[in-house]
């Protein structure tokens, strides 16, 4: 664990009041003991909750972070506002609707779909919905329609990524390996997970795997002392990643830490000697039992519609157990995941909408649709 030694013990992270003692140094050691003391107490108190219902610690945290998220739509609302804005003439269309163009009326809403990013086939399947239910004569307003789209919206997030939430099958340590291009957001988000996990409770300890980027290891050790996580670091410049990785999961299985954080070094999709280390980087996490159980790609949101072919790559090396969204408060280009999920059928975990840690959000399909296609009270509001 990181202390803060250069800090005066009044001035630490663990959010007592303390008189600062004489020393310095001692100031230092006295805030790490009472950090430690305190992710203790915290650990054990969700050991126990867990232990007396019955269910994992890692699970457990799934479900309460997914819950904090459904109560927190503000955040995704103000994050998507960039993709809402190219989305305008969507509005546009259901404000002056008119049933007798229909044809017309629908064409124009396929083609502002895919301006939008989120691909033909997606923006096709989703507007066919449409079709027989207006000519039925069951949708008759834009209103109407506009909550006929979003239904359609969501049902592909749901049908084709039903499973979005973090599912660790009850080990102990659970392993999470994250992958991606370089640039994505693959570290900060490591670290904005590793902040959720252990605010909430969990140990966990972050793999240094990206041992290419030179300054890939201190930016870990800095998320890492904020957080209150452990960092598995490289020895020297020879120390492979797929080896780091593996002796990094053994510590955490034999010292009972809950979670492991695996970073991985950037890559193109497209440099096939690259893919395939990070192929073997996974096969050597899976001499330990089970894992990785979850494998996140983190997807930049400004990339648009070449997130379908990274995700399809990324797929095809190291099998997708679930996406990452980011930057997607920078973009307007995030209707593009909407593709990813629907042609390859893995679910989006969470979405980046901002810098903070509170900005890594649990994905919930109806918040995000909502978010693109508001009502007019929630656009006015």
């Amino acid at each position: 664990m990181m202390a803060n030694s250069g800090h005066s013990l009044h001035k630490c992270d663990t959010g007592l009041r303390c008189a600062a003692p004489q020393q310095p140094r001692q100031s230092g050691l006295a805030c790490s003991a009472l950090r430690q003391s305190r992710r203790h107490r915290r650990s054990q108190m969700w050991q126990i909750s867990v232990a007396a219902s019955g269910g994992n610690i890692l699970q457990k945290l799934g479900r309460v972070l997914k819950e904090k998220a459904t109560g927190d739509i503000d955040r995704v609302f103000k994050g998507t506002s960039k993709t809402r804005q190219k989305l305008g003439v969507v509005e546009e269309l259901f404000t002056y609707w008119n049933l007798d163009v229909t044809d017309d009326n629908l064409e124009e809403l396929e083609e502002a779909l895919i301006s939008a990013d989120f691909g033909p086939r997606t923006a096709l399947k989703v507007v066919d919905t449409l079709r027989e239910p207006i000519l039925a004569g069951e949708l008759k307003t834009g209103e109407q329609i506009r909550e006929a789209l979003k239904a359609g919206i969501i049902n592909v997030l749901e049908a084709r990524g039903a499973n979005n939430t973090l599912d660790f099958k009850g080990a102990k340590p659970g392993v999470l390996l994250i992958v991606g291009v370089n640039g994505g957001g693959k570290t900060t988000t490591i670290g904005k997970l590793a902040h959720k996990f252990t605010g909430e409770g969990a140990t966990v300890l972050l793999a240094a795997g990206d041992t290419f980027r030179a300054a890939a290891a201190e930016q870990l050790q800095e998320w890492a002392s904020r957080a209150g996580a452990e960092v598995y670091a490289p020895r020297d410049d020879n120390h492979r990643p797929e080896a780091l990785l593996l002796e990094a999961v053994q510590k955490a299985q034999k010292e009972g830490t809950d979670l492991v954080l695996c970073d991985t070094s950037g890559r193109l999709q497209n440099n096939i000697g690259l893919m395939e280390e990070l192929k073997t980087c996974r096969q050597a996490i899976a001499k330990v039992a089970g894992a990785p159980h979850e494998t996140l790609l983190v997807l930049d949101g400004t990339t648009g519609r070449n997130m379908l072919n990274q995700a399809r790559e990324f797929n095809s090396f190291v099998k997708l157990t679930g996406l990452v969204l980011t930057k997607l408060d920078g973009t307007a280009r995030g209707g593009a995941v909407i593709s990813v999920v629907d042609e390859l059928g893995i679910p989006i975990k969470f979405v980046g909408v901002g810098e903070t840690v509170a900005d890594l959000q649990p994905f919930v399909a109806k918040d995000f649709v909502e978010a693109l296609f508001p009502t007019d009270a929630a656009r006015n509001a």
